[in-house]
């Protein structure tokens, strides 16, 4: 099964990754669609979304972010079809454990955005921050540890993506947020960007197929 909002990611993605580089990435949608709504299991799905990257060097930037949209799509669809207290089975734990190492930061924020969709309230920063990773909260120091350059920079909310552009830039390079930073911010500032909007940040991306590709996809879970 595929979940809509997961289709609608897919496709989104590789549009704005096909308009700001110079490969096509759109023909695609529909093979990434295939793995997504195969009846595998989630471990086979994750080797057939491998298989595709593996054989298109063009589109590597993109692997880690789809392994989240995998995720995701597990969580939303494949669940369904499985029994009710599949995720604190030894089975799931095993597959936590095999892939402890795959995925981005993505993947919270983008369940985070189910979750304001599902209680009606608009993503916002610090919500994200305070609500959702408990950063203040004394048992989840790695949340505030890996989102440390962002708690240190919401006063970008207020700054031109320019500004955005420049901190993300000299992040460090071992930063589990450096490549998501720009996108993710940029996205927080603003939720609906206009055309003329999204120019602007794609006129300051640090890698523009993927920044773009990847606030897309935030736009499209909002």
């Amino acid at each position: 099964m595929i979940d809509p909002k997961v289709e609608t990611a897919v496709k989104v993605a590789f549009a704005a990754f096909t308009q700001y580089s110079t490969f096509d990435a759109t023909p695609f949608t529909s093979v990434f669609a295939e793995v997504f709504a195969s009846e595998e299991d989630f471990l086979s799905k994750v080797d057939m979304l491998d298989e595709v990257f593996d054989d298109y060097p063009q589109l590597e930037i993109l692997r880690e972010v789809f392994f989240d949209l995998l995720m995701i799509n597990f969580f939303s669809a494949d669940i369904k079809k499985l029994e009710e207290d599949y995720l604190d089975s030894p089975e799931w734990e095993e597959i936590e454990e095999d892939t402890l190492d795959r995925g981005t930061e993505l993947l919270n924020l983008l369940l985070y955005l189910n979750e304001c969709q599902d209680e009606g309230i608009e993503p916002e920063l610090e919500d994200y921050l305070k609500e959702f990773l408990l950063v203040d909260e004394d048992e989840f120091q790695d949340e505030y540890r890996i989102y440390e350059p962002v708690i240190a920079h919401q006063v970008l909310m207020e700054s031109p993506v320019a500004e955005i552009s420049k901190v993300a830039e000299k992040l460090p390079e071992d930063s589990e947020l450096k490549e998501l930073f720009y996108p993710m911010m940029c996205f927080f500032q603003n939720i609906k960007p206009s055309a003329q909007d999204k120019k602007a940040i794609a006129d300051e991306a640090i890698t523009r197929d993927f920044d773009m590709a990847v606030l897309e996809i935030l736009i499209s879970f909002s």
